[in-house]
């Protein structure tokens, strides 16, 4: 295979899934590691991908602060397995809010070619659905640097102008006894100001948050009407029989 063939392999692989190894590159064009390396490295020279030490990365992702885009490499599969099930429920001419969490931001990928609007807080989210089908519209407040999040008591008015067809949220922690927590009372409070104004609140949830609780308890699990995780598991009969649909 030749390297114009094996370079459009490697863009379109590295497009899908956010960042890659070079083992896990190798394996897929059935070509050694050192051919994928040597091939990164022309391609991270012509500015087409961001060239990370153990493989590379979509440029959009490397403007991304790395304590971001940590969260949003970290359990990839499950990640994208919990996403593809919540882009299936997503409709052409929808009105859907996506908050800043970094499995709601591989939703991103899923999506692009859906008519769609997308009111956000998340300037990774923004950044990733720029220039495709998704017309956006970004919360306004002030600026988390660490988190490229939009939060504040203006987001929060912004938010609550609008109703809209399905919210897409991501959480810190959720457990029977004590509902849904999170680590900071800014993501708290525009993942409660999104769900109070969308018809349908899904929750993006891998199995590991299951049971747990965080620093900050702020809400039931009443606000929320779909938890979509990955794994099968007893706990979920708890879930299902408090009223929450489950999609996994």
């Amino acid at each position: 295979m030749s390297y114009q063939n094996r370079k459009q392999k490697l863009l379109k692989i590295v497009e899908q899934h956010g960042e890659v190894e070079v083992k896990e590159l190798a394996q897929k064009l059935e070509t050694s590691e050192i051919t994928i390396r040597r091939d990164l490295a022309l391609m991270a020279a012509d500015g087409l991908i961001f060239r990370t030490h153990g493989g590379a990365m979509k440029m959009s992702l490397a403007s991304i602060p790395v304590s971001f885009q940590q969260k949003t490499s970290t359990n990839i599969e499950q990640k994208d397995y919990i996403c593809r099930l919540a882009a299936q429920e997503i409709l052409d001419n929808d009105i859907i809010f996506m908050d800043c969490g970094s499995t709601v931001f591989r939703l991103c990928q899923f999506i692009k070619n859906k008519r769609i609007k997308v009111i956000t807080n998340s300037l990774p989210v923004v950044y990733e659905l720029l220039n495709t089908e998704v017309s956006i519209n970004l919360i306004g407040g002030e600026l988390d640097g660490n988190r490229q999040a939009i939060h504040g008591k203006i987001a929060v008015e912004h938010i609550e102008r609008y109703k809209v067809d399905k919210a897409f949220l991501g959480v810190d922690g959720i457990s029977i006894e004590n509902g849904l927590s999170a680590a900071s009372e800014k993501e708290a409070e525009i993942t409660t100001a999104m769900a109070a104004n969308a018809q349908s609140t899904y929750l993006l949830c891998d199995s590991s948050k299951l049971g747990k609780d965080k620093y900050l308890k702020f809400a039931p699990l009443t606000i929320i009407d779909v938890l979509v995780t990955n794994q099968a598991t007893d706990l979920l009969k708890s879930y299902q029989d408090l009223g929450l649909r489950i999609l996994n």
